[in-house]
């Protein structure tokens, strides 16, 4: 292995860098890095949360529930007991008008015409029963 001394001509001016200096320019680069690295405000990971101070509120009270069912033959029983038509208009208004209003679980018989199960509901929505529900949907998805 040697060494060139130089180029072998007659010429003494040095010769000319074709390669760039790349040293100082990733100097800089760190440098840069590291001030982005500092500057970058730190995550903060907690939640605040306005948490209720003093006593618990009393437990929710359970609904009343009231039953009418409708049996094949259009019959509208209220929990268990058959009424007609007045005595329905009767206690749905009671039901409607009462301080908390029940529950009422509307449970049609899978055979009932449909003209029976919209009287009832008819009625209900006539009289101001805002919660009425469907219970037992189950037997007509076959």
């Amino acid at each position: 292995m040697g060494m060139q001394i130089g180029s072998g001509g007659a010429s003494a001016d040095p010769e000319v860098m074709i390669e760039m200096n790349m040293t100082p320019l990733i100097d800089v680069m760190l440098v840069l890095i590291i001030m982005l690295i500092i500057t970058i405000p730190i995550q903060n990971h907690a939640i605040n949360l306005n948490m209720p101070t003093g006593p618990t509120p009393p437990q929710p009270v359970e609904p009343i529930v009231v039953n009418i069912d409708v049996d094949f033959d259009g019959t509208v029983l209220w929990d268990g007991v058959a009424v007609n038509q007045s005595e329905l208009d009767a206690k749905l208004q009671a039901a409607a008008t009462a301080a908390v209003q029940p529950e009422v679980h509307l449970r049609p018989v899978a055979v009932v015409p449909y003209k029976s199960v919209a009287a009832v509901m008819a009625a209900a929505q006539r009289l101001g029963v805002t919660k009425i529900g469907m219970v037992g949907n189950e037997q007509f998805l076959k």
